[in-house]
């Protein structure tokens, strides 16, 4: 039985002591959430908190913030959910749940797909109102390697830490690149068709990460539930022999989630074709994992432009494309519905000294 320093594996494979590493899960603190810190009402799926994304399909609908109720006074923070609107009435193909996708790069030594595979175990601080079998789920790229997990909430409103063993996993095909490399799944009360076997790798047509005996926490009005520390180690691990939660500095957990989110550098010198059309370059502060995709702020769609030895003017932004875009910067092309005078050739595209100015979005996630 070769040994590891926090934990066993199974035999002929070697321990990964992941505390002389980054953590595999990015933001799993919930300290950084980039695009705002509320979401009101969302019937769809949607990102707010960096890197975790909320996935809503039916006739439900869940408000999700940043807050600082967690289980002790080493987390700041947590990702909270409410539901707005129950929904009682599931049909098969709806969904409601939050995930995770680490990157293939990130975990290509794990061997996921090869004989000699190492284990894993994912922990995270849970609360909920809402108290029964819940469940989650690990996947491929494709979706067609599922290995499915339950995980129980004894007590309602009350932080409680769950450690989830994932076997190894020695066929399918598994990223190794910017690409998806293992996707986590957390159930709240997705349709049938997401049933899957507990505690039981198989291959299916389609993902799932539940099974029948899991709660739907969707159908309970005003239900909350809460998530933080959120940690996926290499190894088996249980409550007891699990390693501490691997906070980051702030800073460098933020540049992380730059790889795949991070707003369109703002005071980057720039140029007016018209008086309603600009093109702003800017180099990424942090090379992102591909090529960005552009949208505008749906909170913020107002920046300013610096008109040189007068003042700022404000322009409200009504679209955005890339021009000559790579992973590392490029131009964004903005086009203005409103200018309160006609801009310059000399003049900034965006100016920003408050982060009021974030408008452009640069999306990379997986």
């Amino acid at each position: 039985m070769a040994l590891t320093l926090f934990g066993t594996v199974s035999d002929n494979t070697v321990a990964l002591d992941r505390r002389t590493a980054t953590p595999l899960i990015i933001n799993g603190d919930m300290a950084i959430s980039q695009r705002g810190t509320s979401l009101s009402s969302q019937s769809s799926s949607t990102r707010l908190l960096d890197r975790f994304a909320n996935d809503i399909g039916g006739g439900g609908a869940i408000t999700i913030s940043q807050d600082t109720d967690t289980p002790n006074s080493t987390f700041l923070n947590s990702m909270k959910m409410v539901v707005a609107t129950a929904d009682s009435s599931i049909a098969a193909a709806d969904a409601y749940r939050f995930t995770y996708t680490v990157e293939g790069s990130d975990i290509a030594n794990v061997g996921l797909g090869n004989s000699d595979c190492l284990t894993m175990t994912l922990s995270f601080w849970v609360r909920s109102s809402v108290t029964g079998t819940y469940g989650i789920g690990f996947q491929n790229s494709a979706e067609t390697e599922n290995y499915v997990d339950e995980y129980t909430i004894s007590s309602a409103d009350t932080w409680e830490k769950k450690v989830i063993n994932i076997p190894a996993r020695t066929s399918g095909t598994w990223l190794t690149n910017n690409g998806v490399g293992l996707g986590i799944r957390w159930d709240l009360g997705s349709g049938t068709d997401y049933n899957g076997t507990a505690d039981s790798w198989q291959t299916t047509s389609s993902k799932v990460y539940r099974t029948s005996s899991c709660v739907n926490w969707i159908a309970t009005s005003s239900a909350t539930f809460y998530v933080t520390g959120v940690q996926l180690e290499v190894g088996t691990f249980d409550a007891n022999s699990i390693p501490s939660f691997q906070f980051e500095d702030k800073a460098t957990s933020l540049a992380r989630c730059q790889r795949y989110f991070q707003y369109f550098p703002s005071g980057s010198s720039g140029r007016w074709n018209s008086a309603t059309q600009a093109e702003c370059a800017g180099n990424f502060p942090v090379p992102m994992r591909a090529v960005p995709t552009l949208s505008i702020n749906p909170n913020n769609n107002t920046c300013h432009i610096f008109r040189i030895g007068i003042s700022t003017n404000a322009v409200t932004v009504s679209s955005v494309a890339s021009h000559l875009m790579g992973d590392t910067g490029g131009v964004a092309q903005i086009v203005v519905s409103s200018t309160a005078s006609t801009p310059s050739a000399g003049d900034f595209a965006m100016y920003d000294t408050d982060g009021s100015d974030n408008v452009v979005f640069c999306d990379s996630e997986l």
